[in-house]
């Protein structure tokens, strides 16, 4: 009997990587990402099965998280065939490059370190190089499009399906027949927020006998877009006009094109006092230009300003900063809005940024987006008072905000709306989420919709 095993993103948010077992048939997984935050350590553990094993690999969309881990399946063994869009490949190239060159460079400098006092053997070496991700692209990788059955596998079909999270994000069905029973399986992947101004909205989806849902904020709703957008504007304004300047740390992918979607239409408004806007990611950078190229999936705001403007982003107070002599420029504006990574604060350029700003109480550091347990993003929303950024400790006085309005994720509200538009599902498995949340999560299916929900363990075996 056909059955998944999860092996990532079970009681925890990331680490997304799920094996569906078929009786006479493919082994099919689905994405194979990085675990973050508290339990990013999990990464250096075994993967829980043979890469080798595994004959088709589904990617839902590019986010670390969901596709963190593939250059490593491919080192330890899998040879099998890659569906995804051609968008999600685009973009996962972009991050996985991202991370290949962090992790190499620092294991460059905890090795240079090591080195002086003699134990450079004791420095791990990275989980994956350059080279491994470049060996990811040259697998046998099938473009799919949206809303079209491919064949996987002689009675093995796959439809991915808009789900309006980030640039290439889908929802897969997977449909196949055991005993003559045909069976259709649903893994969500991470469901978009419906008020979301880049992309569209999540596709209907009409049936499934087993359906794997996201839970990152099956626990909460969020602000409107509206109230979100009146406090994003408001906090921009204050700040500019008392002369200070704003921090923003976004995730290259998705919210850091939503940021500036907002904020070209406050320059439109004249509602954004003059000033530059730096967007100081190398890595949102090459991400913003492929949400220009692949304009069709997104909303009907984006292609009304690429048909009026020739590009959906820039405006004339938005600098792009590539290199690092350019980043170092910024420390000489005054009264600015940097948007830099990493989104979590766990390192990238905003850690750069805070060492020069976060002391003032002129500014303003403005979190736009969900921050895991463990990580630096966290500890700020949660009240610290010093930091430390480059092993030198660093007051916060700048005034914090969190506005979870802009979340690229589905809230409680809008993951339950989203199933009750199944005409028919059967078992629901909540993978995706912290522990305490999918709880939360459980009951308010249960309350709304009479159903009951099973939160997936690690490594439990699901019947489907």
């Amino acid at each position: 009997m056909a059955y998944l095993r999860s092996y990532g993103a079970a009681e925890v948010v990331t680490g997304s990587c799920h094996v569906l077992y078929l009786d006479r048939g493919p082994t099919i997984m689905v994405d194979c990402g990085m675990y973050q935050g508290s339990v990013e350590k999990r990464n250096f553990k075994p993967l829980g099965f043979n890469p080798k094993d595994i004959d088709i690999l589904l990617i839902t969309h590019a986010h670390l998280d969901h596709v963190g881990r593939i250059p490593l399946l491919v080192k330890e063994g899998f040879r099998g065939r890659i569906f995804a869009l051609r968008s999600t490949m685009d973009l996962a190239e972009v991050v996985l490059l991202d991370s290949a060159n962090l992790m190499e460079e620092e294991f460059r400098t905890r090795f240079r370190k090591a080195l002086r006092i003699g134990k450079e053997k004791r420095v791990r070496k990275p989980l994956y190089t350059v080279d491994d991700v470049k060996a990811v692209f040259d697998m046998p990788i099938e473009y799919v499009e949206y809303d079209k059955s491919v064949n996987l596998a002689k009675g093995v079909k796959a439809r991915f399906r808009s789900a309006g999270h980030i640039l290439g994000s889908g929802t897969i069905e997977v449909e196949f027949k055991e005993k003559g029973v045909a069976k259709k399986i649903v893994f969500s992947g991470d469901l978009g927020n419906r008020n979301d101004m880049v992309m569209k909205e999540p596709a209907v989806v009409k049936e499934a006998d087993t359906l794997f849902i996201e839970s990152t904020y099956g626990d909460r709703n969020h602000k409107g877009i509206r109230e979100s957008e009146i406090e994003f504007k408001q906090v921009i304004t204050e700040t500019l006009l008392e002369k200070g300047s704003v921090l923003i740390p976004s995730f290259a992918i998705e919210r850091t094109q939503e940021i500036l979607c907002i904020l070209k239409k406050m320059y439109d408004n004249k509602e954004l006092p003059e000033c530059k806007i730096f967007l100081d990611s190398p890595m949102a950078i090459r991400a913003t230009r492929l949400y220009d190229l692949y304009h069709e999936e997104l909303s009907k705001c984006c292609n009304d300003f690429l048909k009026r403007d020739g590009s959906i982003f820039e405006f004339p107070y938005l600098h792009y900063t590539l290199k690092p002599e350019e980043s170092k420029k910024i420390n000489a504006e005054d009264s600015c809005i940097i948007i830099a990574g990493s989104g979590m604060c766990t390192g990238g350029r905003i850690l750069h940024h805070f060492k020069h700003r976060l002391w003032s109480d002129k500014n303003a550091l403005l979190f736009v987006g969900y921050q895991a347990k463990g990580t630096l993003g966290r500890r700020i929303i949660e009240g610290a008072r010093r930091i430390k950024v480059y092993r030198e400790e660093i007051a916060v006085r700048a005034h914090v905000h969190t506005i979870n309005g802009f979340s690229a994720h589905a809230d409680q509200n809008g993951l339950i709306e989203w199933m009750e538009g199944f005409e028919r599902v059967g078992k629901v498995c909540l993978i995706h989420g912290e522990y305490d949340k999918q709880k939360v999560f459980k009951k308010a299916i249960f309350k709304r919709m009479g159903k009951k929900a099973h939160i997936v363990a690690p490594g439990e075996k699901i019947f489907v």
